[in-house]
């Protein structure tokens, strides 16, 4: 059922869609804020987007992920903090050389587990040892930050992701939304003009604001970093950082985090096309909860 709940404080009025529906012997909701004070057309008009979120968003978890969802969870808490940390030498790099793999960069798993941990410097390119630097220096930073996603905290993450990989022309584009049109190889569609960008990415921001706590964290990954990747903000590092955004959400709901292998990665770009040009999220959701139940096996 979708309804509009109407909140009253200090003589203004607040508007909010809601959906509740039946899970195991209980009831959930699940609500989108719709703004203050509308009138009746905003109001309808902003009741007609927040149901085709709502039920779309709700739909993607059968109620057997969800319930392996909470079971990956519960058990992933009960790990002694210990194991954790033990076990983060070989996800970090494990996972920044898939995704670093995944844009182009040739260090084998070898040479990127012995260059962030041993100082063993491989005789690749100075641009593809940043890269891998950077990631887990971004990685890092998303670990130990207690900020959450905003405008800021992406610009710093592009910049760490980024830092001393950009030809000379492109440093100014370091840490902010391209100035720049941007293609993307093996589509036939064209990310937002560079003047669209902030738009776009208020918007998306704002909904994250919104609708973190009313989400299933792994939808909530996978619809951040879908209509990231479709922005596309930056010259360059789009991957790499949505894909620590996708992470960092993960991290922040208290769920391990996912690597999307590099052998995965042509499964990886159909799911996620998908969502992009047919709207369809559901094979991104299930592609990330595939690989979140790989993750449980490993600890």
């Amino acid at each position: 059922m979708v309804y509009t709940e109407i909140k009253e404080k200090n003589g203004r009025k607040y508007y909010y869609r809601a959906i509740s529906k039946r899970e195991g012997k209980g009831v959930g909701k699940k609500r989108i804020y719709l703004g203050v004070d509308l009138n009746k057309s905003i109001l309808s008009e902003k009741e007609a987007n927040a149901d085709k979120e709502l039920m779309l968003l709700s739909t993607l978890l059968t109620s057997e992920e969800k319930k392996e969802i909470d079971r990956i969870k519960k058990e992933y808490l009960e790990i002694p903090k210990e194991t954790r940390e033990n076990r983060y030498e070989s996800f970090i790099s494990l996972f920044t050389y898939d995704s670093t793999n995944i844009e182009g960069n040739t260090l084998t798993l070898r040479e990127t587990s012995q260059l962030l941990f041993e100082g063993v410097t491989p005789r690749k390119s100075l641009r593809e040892i940043n890269e891998v630097v950077n990631h887990k220096t971004a990685f890092d930073y998303i670990l130990k930050t207690k900020k959450d996603i905003s405008k800021e905290f992406i610009f710093k993450l592009h910049e760490l992701v980024i830092n001393n990989t950009l030809k000379d022309e492109l440093k100014s584009q370091i840490g902010k939304y391209r100035t720049l049109q941007v293609y993307i190889r093996g589509v036939d569609w064209l990310p937002p003009k560079p003047e669209e960008v902030p738009k776009e990415m208020g918007s998306l921001l704002s909904w994250y604001a919104k609708n973190k706590k009313n989400i299933n964290p792994l939808v909530l990954s996978a619809y951040f970093h879908s209509a990231f990747e479709t922005i596309h903000p930056f010259v360059d590092g789009n991957g790499r950082v949505g894909r620590l955004l996708m992470n960092f959400i993960l991290h922040r709901n208290k769920l391990p985090m996912i690597n999307i292998p590099n052998r995965k990665k042509h499964i990886y770009y159909l799911a996620l096309e998908s969502s992009q040009t047919k709207g369809d999220l559901r094979p991104f959701v299930k592609f990330l909860f595939d690989l979140l139940k790989e993750e449980k096996v490993s600890f």
